[in-house]
């Protein structure tokens, strides 16, 4: 099996390739590059392996939630591969690629990315068998302040919600176990989790983005009553 993987939900840009049991990939934390650096990172894996497009099986797409251009450009890309090359897409959340980074104990892992606007994007995982992992609860969009916590004790933390909102959600979920707010998802991972799905591949106008909210910036009146609290 030969699949490609994409990220740019967040800062930073990855692409992985599976081929048997070879794993090729590419990172980089580049702000605003996405566009730039996907499509060649794309052919340096594939060279890498000595494998042609017409070779891949699938692609894999990190779809969100998270930055919109950056959701818009992964999908829009592994759409475009998938539709030329006649394969399917498997779409994966980008919150679940995050959580698979966090340690492999039997902590619940909250994976956050900074959405902005003073909110977070947020999801609770738990540890499958296999080492994977699967949704406690439903993904959501909102206030720091205002997470709904599914569960007591300590948890799993990470993602650059917990950078940018740390005091609060320690309030809201306690002392963590363990915590890191320098990571993003990566391609890597949304490989993995896409490999025991690929029978859930969809065609690739069926590929959507995943962006929990509608809206990308504050009003002016929002952002006049922001800087007023």
């Amino acid at each position: 099996m030969n699949l490609l993987a994409i990220e740019t939900a967040t800062e930073s840009c990855s692409v992985a390739l599976l081929s048997g049991e070879r794993l090729f990939a590419r990172s980089e934390l580049a702000p605003r590059r996405h566009a730039e650096l996907l499509l060649p990172m794309c052919d340096e894996v594939l060279a890498e392996a000595g494998l042609a497009r017409r070779g891949l099986d699938a692609i894999a797409v990190g779809c969100g939630p998270g930055a919109f251009t950056g959701v818009r450009l992964a999908v829009s890309a592994a759409q475009g591969i998938a539709f030329a090359l006649g394969i399917p897409v498997v779409p994966v959340s980008s919150l679940a690629a995050l959580a698979l980074q966090a340690p492999d104990n039997d902590a619940p892992i909250l994976a956050v990315i900074d959405a902005r606007m003073g909110e977070i994007y947020a999801g609770w995982y738990r540890r499958t068998p296999g080492g994977l992992v699967e949704p406690i609860s439903a993904e959501t969009v909102g206030q720091a302040g205002e997470l709904a916590v599914p569960s007591g004790g300590a948890c799993n933390v990470i993602g650059s919600g917990w950078t940018t909102y740390r005091d609060v959600l320690r309030e809201r979920v306690g002392e963590p176990s363990w915590a890191d707010g320098d990571c993003y998802p990566q391609a890597v991972d949304v490989a993995r989790l896409a490999v025991p799905r690929m029978r859930d591949g969809v065609a690739p106008e069926f590929a959507l983005p995943v962006y929990l909210r509608d809206k990308v910036a504050l009003t002016l009146d929002e952002q006049r009553r922001s800087r007023v609290k």
